[in-house]
């Protein structure tokens, strides 16, 4: 499957026990946001706070709805076993916390999947739940606007990747004209869509954008038939490269000293804790931290070394991610060497959050101010 871009896009243009009760909040309106990869089932139930949120209640499971999905164009019966018991709790907690403005999204797996529509009817069926399917666009728009807060003032040319289970989106953005102490703000609002709502200084311009169907778990299963770990290594991190060919800041585009990459992904995240050496994850020292590309290639080279057995017993990595940690260390990698800036942004924010934020800034429950 073809990377996939806007129209006209160019340089111009198993779990069945209930979950605890959750954190006793504040009293007023709740949001939550959902997000359904191919991989993972991700919630945030959150309520306005000054000018962001704060979250009152959390759900994340591995349920690998895309198992299997390469080879057959279908999503299992297994699969989709496993993520409507999650959906399940899912649906607890949103009822338990009398959440009235929710979005629930599903992404890449079932944007691909022949069986999708079955999918969503039974989600509905056996939960309550209504699954919205959402494009590619929307999902690069919502992972940009997660982002918005780490933006640096400085910024002029921003690239925001979101390396997820399926799909990986990339957004590059044009910050010159946005006056330094707006830009964050500029970010926010593309959440209204990639072309300008606005005329004036204060719009940001995104240059273009792609989707690429490779995530980690695609990536990982398209070269699961070469036995050699470091080969393996080296043939998704090239064929990922060549996925972004069209891409036309790759080719027309050069990073500058005022050029800012942002990842957002469990990828990013996981690298940056075997980075610091934490033992726990603490999402408060990930979260904003700014990695040099030759901290990246160590940690990278470590998981190396390690192997396939190694990676399954280091605690950095964690039993969800050993299987997949190395196709998302290939991604990163093709991308630094792409755009060769001397350092990125850690994200531990995407989707999820980027669909509280569209909601509460549509509803007009954001206070203005500082990010």
């Amino acid at each position: 499957m073809a990377p996939q871009r806007p129209r006209g896009a160019g340089a111009l243009d198993k779990v069945t026990a209930l979950s605890p009760a959750p954190v006793p909040h504040r009293s007023g309106e709740l949001y939550a946001a959902l997000d359904l990869g191919t991989n993972s089932c991700r919630m945030l139930i959150a309520q306005p706070q000054g000018n962001g949120f704060t979250v009152v209640d959390s759900f994340s499971k591995s349920v690998q709805l895309g198992a299997g999905l390469e080879k057959t164009g279908r999503l299992s019966r297994g699969s989709m076993t496993r993520t409507i018991q999650a959906l399940r709790i899912c649906q607890q907690k949103l009822k338990r916390n009398k959440v009235r403005h929710k979005r629930l999204v599903a992404t890449e797996a079932c944007r691909r999947a022949l069986n999708a529509d079955e999918f969503i009817r039974r989600v509905h069926q056996e939960t309550g739940l209504r699954l919205d399917i959402i494009k590619p666009q929307e999902e690069a728009q919502l992972a940009v606007v997660s982002c918005a807060p780490l933006v640096s003032r400085g910024t002029e040319n921003l690239l925001v990747v979101d390396i997820g289970g399926g799909s990986t989106e990339l957004v590059w953005i044009d910050l010159k004209h946005v006056p330094k102490n707006e830009r964050a703000r500029a970010i926010m609002r593309l959440h209204y869509g990639f072309s300008p709502q606005i005329t004036g200084m204060e719009a940001a311009r995104v240059v273009d954008w792609i989707s690429v169907p490779l995530g980690v778990a695609t990536l990982r299963d398209q070269f699961g038939d070469v036995d050699d770990d470091a080969a393996r290594f080296a043939l998704m991190s090239w064929f990922f490269e060549e996925n972004l060919s069209d891409f036309a800041p790759y080719h027309d585009m050069q990073p500058q000293e005022k050029f800012q990459i942002i990842g957002t992904s469990g990828t990013v995240t996981t690298v940056a804790a075997s980075h610091l050496g934490l033992k726990r994850y603490d999402r408060t020292k990930v979260d904003g931290l700014h990695m040099t590309t030759d901290q990246i290639d160590r940690v990278i080279r470590s998981y190396l070394a390690l192997g396939p057995e190694g990676r399954r017993a280091d605690p950095r990595i964690g039993q969800d991610r050993h299987a997949l940690i190395m196709s998302g260390a290939a991604i990163l990698q093709a991308l630094m060497r792409c755009w060769p800036t001397d350092r990125l942004s850690v994200a531990d924010r995407g989707l999820r959050e980027g669909l509280l934020y569209s909601q509460m800034s549509a509803h007009g429950v954001l206070e203005d101010g500082d990010f």
